[in-house]
């Protein structure tokens, strides 16, 4: 079972880099990759992307030293320069501004410059800074984060990404995407969709680029400020500056949303976000002038759009209800050190809050399919309805184990009288043989890739980021690729997805340590 096991990590390791190279290899409708020198030399000759030294919007020494070790554990120069090129995109092109805030007067003008870090990351080809996208890329340097008061290091650009994050959450907690702080002195980006898209509450364009309600995007920020307590242990920063009031600002807007369509009496109850569009995309807008369908209160927390920017079919979203429940609980580990009455009452409420989550995904969320088992239905709305699908961008039922949200320091729901306690590792095998097959009506197949896709993009349309996930979750850059056409993709600058892929090939390496394989994957050629 366990070569097996091994040759599956294998495969799923060779889709991955066939997949990068389509992305290389393709005639593109525009010039995003210029053949620029030195040539990798394999056989495919792929080009080396990075900017110069001194071009790049965030030098990190640890950064190259990485990346010349792992020039001696890849041995296939094409899948090296992969490697080189993808994992640190996000610095070298992406970390749009970083300072320091500024005092607000009463007036609103800027006063002195205070020694808060920010760090302002854009998500690639779209030159606006997303919540979810941000974490994500800047999460992918993970191993390279330690202690640090030096304001060239990592440390200090990920506390600046915290506290912007914080920032943007206190001024809009149900906007997903936001504008350059004013201290940048960086334009705001236009955004048509502003006069088309309509959420209550409204927001001010030159605060907030886009506005949908997406719970992944707080669960995000949780994210990102664990990862760093969890390697830094600097307790000291979360007291200082705005994370308190944007984890309560966050806490309360998401706990909002766990009120279902009706009151016990029948009536409508009045949302506290809704959202309509001008469009001619169903997944662009809510039905029920702006409520979305109909939902029953269980717990979890209704939100309106999945990761991918689609409306959700059925607003009760489980995986980003798993992701959000896990970081309230890690992040309450960091509330619990704080002072003050806020952190001690918010250090209840997101154990609480937590707990609600988890009760009503054992209670509506596991569906028995007819082929593969109990599974966790994607999205359910507590009536009964569920939605079964994967879709591919994260957080997604594929990508659970990334939060491990198996396993809580904290009680979790009894079992039912009667029934046996849940084993959410067996749900969760039966949901991935469910979700990388033909019963998913969003697995995209063909001849040049086979991987999950979503409505984002539309049939035949797979996500290179669904098949490095797939990849990452068997050991525990494009948005989009024709499933029979390598030359029709979408997003030929995209941070996240690089990250991710650099992401897997360390965890090859350490895979390959441990196991004691010698050449081990990443020691083969594959040209």
């Amino acid at each position: 079972m366990r070569r097996i096991q091994q040759r599956v990590a294998g495969v799923a390791l060779l889709i991955s880099f066939v997949l990068f190279y389509v992305w290389y290899n393709s005639e593109t409708k525009v010039n995003v990759i210029s053949r620029q020198k030195p040539w990798s030399e394999g056989s495919r000759q792929f080009p080396y992307s990075r900017p110069a030294p001194e071009c790049r919007t965030f030098n990190l020494p640890a950064m190259e030293k990485l990346i010349e070790k792992m020039r001696g554990v890849i041995k296939d120069p094409d899948l090296f320069r992969l490697f080189e090129n993808s994992y640190p995109n996000t610095l070298d092109t992406m970390i749009k501004w970083r300072g320091y805030a500024k005092e607000i007067g009463e007036d609103g003008v800027e006063g002195d410059v205070t020694d808060e870090e920010l760090t302002y990351v854009i998500t690639g080809d779209i030159d606006a800074m997303w919540l979810r996208d941000s974490a994500s890329q800047v999460l992918s340097y993970l191993p390279l984060l330690e202690a640090s008061t030096d304001k060239d290091s990592l440390a200090s650009l990920w506390r600046g990404l915290i506290n912007i994050h914080a920032r943007y959450i206190i001024i809009s907690p149900y906007c997903h995407s936001f504008q350059p702080p004013p201290e940048s002195g960086v334009p705001p980006t236009h955004n048509g969709a502003y006069s088309q898209n309509h959420p209550m509450p409204p927001y001010d364009p030159v605060k907030v680029f886009d506005c949908k309600w997406e719970l992944d995007s707080l669960a995000s920020f949780l994210q990102i400020s664990v990862a760093y307590y969890e390697r830094t242990r600097d307790i000291e920063f979360f007291q200082k500056y705005n994370w308190i009031p944007a984890v309560k600002a966050a806490v309360d807007a998401a706990g909002a949303m766990r009120l279902g369509t009706y009151s016990i009496d029948g009536k409508v109850e009045k949302s506290a976000w809704t959202f309509t569009g001008w469009t001619n995309r169903e997944s662009e807008t809510l039905t029920n002038d702006g409520l979305g369908n109909p939902t029953k209160e269980n717990g979890m927390v209704r939100t309106a759009f999945r990761p991918s920017d689609d409306a959700c079919i059925y607003q009760l979203l489980v995986p980003a209800n798993m992701m959000w429940a896990k970081y309230l609980e890690d992040g309450s580990l960091i509330m619990e050190h704080l002072t003050g009455d806020d952190a001690k009452n918010l250090t209840t409420a997101m154990r609480d809050f937590a707990y609600g989550i988890r009760k009503g995904i054992d209670q509506d969320a596991i569906v028995h399919h007819h082929d593969f088992g109990d599974v966790f239905a994607y999205e359910i709305d507590g009536y009964g309805g569920s939605n079964l699908m994967d879709d591919a961008n994260v957080p997604s039922l594929l990508a659970m184990p990334l939060w491990n949200y198996s396993e809580s320091a904290f009680k979790i729901p009894p079992p039912a009288q009667g029934e046996k306690a849940k084993d959410y590792n067996e749900i969760y095998a039966n949901t991935r043989r469910f979700v990388l097959s033909d019963s998913n009506p969003y697995f995209m197949k063909g001849p040049v890739i086979s991987a999950i896709g979503g409505p984002h993009v539309g049939p035949g349309k797979a996500w290179p980021m669904a098949a490095i996930i797939r990849a990452l979750t068997s050991f525990s850059t494009l948005a989009s690729v024709d499933t029979f056409d390598q030359h029709m993709w979408s997003r030929a600058w995209f941070g996240w997805a690089n990250g991710l892929f650099g992401e897997l090939m360390i965890k090859v390496a350490e895979e390959d340590e441990k196991e004691g394989r010698t050449p081990g994957w990443l020691g083969e050629s594959w040209q």
